[in-house]
């Protein structure tokens, strides 16, 4: 792990490069889809995706909210994990999306997006 432990929500407000690369536009499905895949036209590459994406987890008893750092390179790790947001909202959010499910991971909705930001002080 590049940090060495699991940062916190105020671990993240202290970094100021994961601040700035905040991806609010991907979702974990992203992350997992082919770099390339077969088309009419031939082969076609996706961007290479880099940043920091929040993703809910349901792999334990309560779904947990976390982070995951993004490479170029195809390398992914969770950095962090938000113990202050409220269950309900993390429901919410899987109820929202439960269509978009990958591997048990669910993307944020709108209303977890701006508690996030709301609590990070990003406008």
């Amino acid at each position: 792990m590049l940090f060495g432990k699991v940062l916190s929500l105020n671990d993240i407000k202290e970094e100021p490069f994961i601040m700035q690369n905040i991806r609010w536009d991907l979702e974990p499905k992203n992350l997992i889809d082919p770099r390339c895949q077969q088309t009419e036209e031939g082969l076609k590459f996706r961007e290479p995706i880099e940043g920091y994406v929040f993703y809910i987890d349901t792999m334990d008893k309560q779904p947990a909210l976390f982070l995951m750092r993004h490479t170029s390179i195809e390398f992914g790790e969770t950095i962090a994990k938000i113990d202050e947001i409220p269950q309900d909202l993390l429901a919410d959010a899987i109820e929202e999306n439960k269509g978009r499910a990958c591997f048990g991971m669910y993307p944020i909705n709108t209303k977890v997006e701006e508690w996030l930001k709301r609590e990070l002080g990003v406008p």
